[in-house]
C-alpha cells in the first residue's frame, strides 16, 4: 500500500505517518520498497505473529481470553477502519 493512501485513510498528516512507519520499520513490523517516487509498505506478518505469540505467552500467561479486546474496543476499531 502506498504511504499516501494510508495517511489519507487514517486522516493523519504524511509527516505523522512517516514518523510511525519509521518506528514500525525499525521494529521489523513493516517492510518498504520504493518504486519511482512512491514508497509502498507491507506488513511483515511473520514478525507480527511472533510478537503476538510472545505477548500472549508472557503478558497474558498463555491465556488469550484475558487479553482479547472487549466488544466495545472491537466496535470502535471496526468503525475507525471504515
Amino acid at each position: 500500500v502506498a504511504a499516501g493512501q494510508v495517511a489519507e485513510k487514517l486522516k493523519i498528516s504524511p509527516a505523522t505517518l512517516s514518523f510511525h512507519f519509521k518506528t514500525l520499520s525499525h521494529a521489523g513490523l513493516i517492510e518498504s520498497r520504493q518504486e519511482g517516487r512512491f514508497i509502498y509498505y507491507a506488513a511483515n506478518f511473520v514478525v507480527m505473529n511472533n510478537m503476538l505469540a510472545y505477548l500472549t505467552e508472557n503478558c497474558c500467561g498463555g491465556n488469550y481470553e484475558i487479553c482479547k479486546p472487549t466488544r466495545h474496543q472491537t466496535r470502535i476499531l471496526s468503525e475507525e477502519t471504515k
